[in-house]
C-alpha cells in the first residue's frame, strides 16, 4: 500500500485562504462579468445601505451582494419574489467560503439587450486576438508627457489634473478632449484618441502613454465605451493606453482591450505618474551607489600602486634578493652534480667487483678449451700416423692412391714415410 501511494503524484496542499483566492480568480477570469436572471429572495438592506439577497429558481440558489453605489442607481424597489436580471461579477467570500454575485446593476426581467450586445461584442474581439496579454505593453517607468481623452466638464478631469499636479508636476500633460457619454460620444472618442496619435507622429519625442478616462454610472452612461470602432481604435496605438473608466466594479470593452486598466480615473493618473519624490529617492540611491562604487574602486587601486611604489622604492634590496637566490641556486647545483658523480663512481665500481671475477673465469675456460682443441687438432696431424710405420701414397699428380683400382702396371707412386719420400714404379698391378 505505501509502495502504491509512493507511485501517485503529488498534490499541492492549500490553505483555505489561498484556495478561495485562486478560486476567485479563476471565477473572474472564467465568467465575468456575468448576467444571470431569477427570483428575488430574502431581500435586506443594511443600515450601511449594502443590500444583501438570495436570487433562485426552482434548482438553486445564489448569495447576492449589492454595495451601496450600486444599489443607489436603482430606479425601482426590488420585493420578495419578483423576476430580475443582475449584472455583476462572481466571487469568493472567504470569511465563510460561499460563492456570491457582486451585483453592479439590477433591472426588471426583459431590460438585458445592452448586456447582450455587450457579450457578443466582447466575444467578437477576444477571438480576433484584441484582449490577447501578449500585445498589453508596460507604461513607461518614467514618461515626460501623456496624452489625455476625456470630457471638458468630467469630475475625472479634475481628478486627473490634481494627482498629477501633486505627484509629478514635471509631467507634460496633452489635452485631447471629447464627448464621453450620449449619442456621438464614440465617434468623438476615436477622434480624439487619433489626434494624438497624429500629434506623437510630428513631435519629436511626443506622448509616450495615453489615459482614457471617465467617472461611474450606467451601463448605459458607459456604452460609448464599449464600441468596436473604438475597441480597435485603441489597439491600433502606437503607445501603451490606459483605461480609467468608471469605478472598480464597472468594466467596458476599452477596459478589456486597453494595455492597462485603472480602477478608477486617480488611480488612472497614480500608475502613469510616479511621484516625484519617488525619483528623488531612486536618484539619490543611484547616487550613493555610483559613489560607493567609485570609492571603493578608488581605495582598491591606491592600494595597488602603494604596493608597486614600496616596491620600486628600494630597487637594492630587491638586487640582493635576487643574488641571494641565484647564489641557492649555484649552491644546489653543484651539490647535486657531485652528488650524481659520487653515485655513477659507486656504481662503476661495482660493476667492476663484480666483473673481475668473471672475467677470470671465462679466461681460465678459454685456456681449459685451447688445450683441449690443440690436443684434438695434435692427435689428427699425419706425421703420427706415419711413426708408427705407415706411408701416404700419391700419384704422379699428387692426388692420394687409396685403391688398387687407381694404379697400373708402369705407373709411377709416390710413398712420403715419416721421414723423407720414395718413388717407385708399379710392377704389376695386384689382383683383387
Amino acid at each position: 500500500m505505501a509502495a502504491f501511494e509512493s507511485a501517485l503524484p503529488t498534490r499541492r496542499v492549500w490553505p483555505v485562504s489561498a484556495l478561495c483566492r485562486d478560486l476567485a480568480d479563476t471565477l473572474d477570469a472564467r465568467f465575468n462579468p456575468v448576467r444571470v436572471t431569477g427570483e428575488l429572495a430574502s431581500f435586506t438592506r443594511a443600515s450601511s445601505g449594502h443590500c444583501y439577497f438570495t436570487l433562485k429558481d426552482a434548482q438553486a440558489q445564489l448569495r447576492c451582494a449589492m454595495f451601496k453605489r450600486a444599489a443607489s442607481q436603482l430606479d425601482f424597489a426590488p420585493r420578495e419574489g419578483e423576476l430580475v436580471e443582475l449584472t455583476g461579477r462572481l466571487d469568493i467570500y472567504g470569511p465563510r467560503g460561499d460563492l456570491q454575485l457582486i451585483v453592479e446593476s439590477m433591472t426588471r426581467q426583459g431590460q438585458g439587450n445592452l448586456f447582450e450586445q455587450f457579450m457578443r461584442l466582447k466575444a467578437e474581439l477576444e477571438a480576433e486576438g484584441l484582449f490577447d496579454a501578449a500585445r498589453k505593453r508596460p507604461l513607461p517607468a518614467v514618461p515626460r508627457c501623456i496624452g489625455l481623452v476625456t470630457s471638458l466638464g468630467a469630475a475625472a478631469l479634475h481628478d486627473v489634473v490634481t494627482a498629477l499636479r501633486r505627484r509629478a508636476p514635471h509631467v507634460q500633460v496633452l489635452l485631447a478632449p471629447s464627448l464621453v457619454q450620449g449619442e456621438g460620444a464614440a465617434p468623438a472618442l476615436v477622434q480624439a484618441l487619433e489626434s494624438l496619435y497624429r500629434y506623437r507622429g510630428t513631435q519629436s519625442g511626443g506622448v509616450e502613454a495615453i489615459m482614457l478616462v471617465r467617472g461611474g454610472g450606467s451601463m448605459e452612461d458607459l456604452w460609448a465605451f464599449n464600441d468596436a470602432t473604438l475597441a480597435r481604435t485603441i489597439a491600433a496605438s502606437p503607445v501603451p493606453v490606459l483605461s480609467g473608466v468608471g469605478h472598480e466594479t464597472d468594466f467596458t470593452i476599452a477596459d478589456f482591450v486597453a494595455d492597462v486598466r485603472a480602477p478608477t480615473p486617480t488611480a488612472a493618473a497614480e500608475m502613469v505618474s510616479p511621484p516625484t519624490q519617488q525619483l528623488n529617492d531612486l536618484v539619490d540611491s543611484q547616487q550613493n551607489r555610483l559613489q560607493t562604487a567609485l570609492m571603493r574602486v578608488v581605495d582598491r587601486q591606491a592600494q595597488r600602486l602603494d604596493g608597486v611604489a614600496a616596491r620600486l622604492g628600494r630597487p637594492s634590496s630587491m638586487v640582493v634578493q635576487r643574488r641571494a637566490g641565484l647564489e641557492h641556486l649555484r649552491q644546489r647545483l653543484r651539490h647535486a652534480v657531485a652528488s650524481e658523480v659520487l653515485r655513477k663512481g659507486a656504481a662503476v665500481q661495482h660493476a667492476q667487483q663484480g666483473l673481475l671475477p668473471s672475467l677470470a673465469r671465462a679466461h681460465q675456460a678459454q685456456l681449459e678449451r685451447t688445450a683441449r682443441a690443440g690436443l684434438r687438432l695434435e692427435l689428427l696431424d699425419p706425421s703420427l700416423v706415419l711413426r708408427r710405420g705407415y706411408a701416404w701414397l700419391s700419384d704422379k699428380s699428387g692426388h692420394a692412391v687409396t685403391r688398387t683400382s687407381q694404379l697400373h702396371a708402369g705407373d709411377p707412386v709416390r710413398a712420403t714415410l715419416a721421414d723423407g719420400a720414395v718413388d717407385f714404379v708399379v710392377a704389376q698391378q695386384a689382383s683383387n
